[in-house]
């Protein structure tokens, strides 16, 4: 039986997978418009069981010590890195992107709980001087409680392994509420829990509408963490509707830019920019969605990247797994794709490369769209100023680095931003003065697993990777003691 129908219409509570009351909803191949399986959309009382079994878990789970938390999330990780073929095929099935790609995904949260089982294990505390020598003050690290983790469609095994691996390792249980478009890679990964030895009750997964079961955790008073990942209009949505005072962490939308100087290697510049603006069909929040270029080698820079953008290939993610682009995720971050286009050439962009659906019957039923590079871009236009979520790019010149900085500050966002320079006075220049929280100089990765990522502004608040992604899951502890002498004779 394959993966998808042994989970269809499941939800995962108290460490067994049950037939949700509610099996409503069909999932969607994004590439045929075929029906995958069927998602269930959890009743009240699946939530109230979940939460309650969450409840129940969380006090042995918690009272483990760090490293036997820690054997688990290693036999977690072995796990999903012996299955990673079967998941990539499942995650491709319901989300669009090539197999290659989705077994990378895969293989990073595999990556995910191994550094986060060897975090477990070094949970320490400080000693903190006081006034006077009869005081001792010690701060301990205790984990939260229960987490309700609602997860996002574009990286639906990543983004549910740094919220999971995070709060296990602290010491906390949790209740994932993930996408309605990919439920089946979050039920796989609470499969693979129950697989791994991970106690009943401690992981859980309930399925369907964000703005019904993601809701009910977020007002829930059994939730003390809501850890979220998607769009800042629904991060706001859920800072002001939560009911009671609960920890937040949200991880939300981008306007990511890239500046590229006069010193920069134009053809690394341009592999960074194909890369980091197209992969995964650029609905990823650090995807590059404008480009300024310094106007000395503007024209070169273009010339090459509209190059890059047309030498991609894109197909069906199941039947060329080596493909740069799948099918887009569904029909929305298609839709706003082409309205952001329509929009910058009816404002004076001019269209180097893609802007439309490639040529074929394969590609008729699917969310395909070509890479598409827009030149001569301003601040006029959506494609600028709203994140497209879609594998669109534009681009714009620039005379000084000052123009530079102010026209990549121009947005509420602050999560990622890259550069690509080889003068080492305009590295430190742009690297001090872009208002991000991750600046990836000549290179497009800016997140790594064991350093913090975090936004700024309306792109979230709080942090995952790291040490400082577990803490996140931790409240702090003083406990002040004072000592008298010993008596006389002792």
């Amino acid at each position: 039986m394959s993966i998808q129908k042994r989970l269809d219409g499941r939800l995962l509570i108290n460490g067994v997978l049950i037939a949700a009351q509610n099996p409503s909803t069909a999932v969607h191949n994004p590439a045929t418009g075929e029906v995958v399986a069927m998602t269930g959309s959890a009743h009240p009382q699946e939530i109230e069981a979940a939460v309650a079994a969450a409840r129940a878990a969380f006090q042995s789970w918690s009272g483990l010590p760090g490293k036997a938390r820690a054997k688990c999330l290693h036999r977690l990780g072995d796990l999903i890195e012996a299955d990673a073929d079967a998941m990539a095929q499942l995650m491709t099935l319901e989300q669009g992107k090539p197999v290659n790609e989705a077994r990378g995904e895969i293989l990073k949260l595999a990556e995910t709980c191994h550094f986060y089982a060897e975090e477990a294990s070094r949970i320490h505390g400080e000693t903190v001087p006081n006034d006077s020598t009869d005081f001792d003050s010690i701060i301990v690290r205790e984990p939260i409680g229960v987490v309700g983790a609602i997860t996002p469609w574009n990286y639906p095994a990543e983004l549910v392994g740094w919220k999971l691996c995070g709060a296990l390792a602290a010491g906390c249980t949790i209740i994932i509420k993930p996408a309605e478009i990919t439920p089946f890679t979050a039920l796989a990964i609470g499969e693979k829990c129950i697989e791994a030895g991970i106690p009943a009750g401690v992981v859980n997964v309930v399925t369907g509408p964000g703005a019904v079961v993601g809701q009910a955790l977020v007002e829930h008073p059994g939730v003390d963490k809501i850890a979220f990942t998607g769009s800042s209009k629904v991060g706001l949505h859920i800072q002001k509707s939560a009911t009671t005072v609960k920890r937040m962490a949200l991880e939300l939308g981008g306007n990511c830019p890239m500046i590229v100087t006069r010193s920069a290697d134009l053809d690394a510049a341009v592999k960074g920019a194909v890369r980091r603006s197209y992969r995964n069909c650029g609905q990823i929040c650090i995807a590059i969605n404008r480009i300024y270029v310094d106007r000395q080698v503007y024209d070169e820079f273009l010339q090459k990247l509209a190059v890059g953008a047309e030498a991609l290939t894109v197909a069906n993610g199941l039947e060329f797994p080596a493909a740069d682009l799948g099918a887009m995720a569904s029909a929305e971050p298609l839709n706003k794709t082409q309205e952001h286009l329509a929009d910058a050439v009816s404002k004076g962009a001019r269209l180097l490369a893609g802007g439309a659906r490639p040529n074929g019957a394969e590609f008729k039923n699917g969310h395909f769209f070509r890479p598409t590079v827009l030149a001569d871009c301003t601040h006029e236009m959506l494609i600028m100023t709203e994140e497209t979520f879609g594998p669109i790019v534009g681009v714009a010149p620039f005379e000084t680095l000052q123009e530079a900085v102010q026209l990549a500050n121009d947005t509420p966002y602050g999560l990622a931003s890259y550069v690509y320079a080889k003068g080492a006075d305009e590295i430190r220049f742009l690297s001090r003065l872009l208002d991000y929280g991750n600046v990836a100089v000549n290179t497009v990765d800016a997140g790594i697993i064991n350093a913090p990522y975090g936004g700024r502004k309306q792109s979230g608040v709080g942090y995952e990777h790291g040490r400082e992604g577990m803490l996140e899951y931790m409240n702090f502890k003083h406990i002040r003691v004072r000592f008298d002498m010993p008596s006389e004779g002792i």
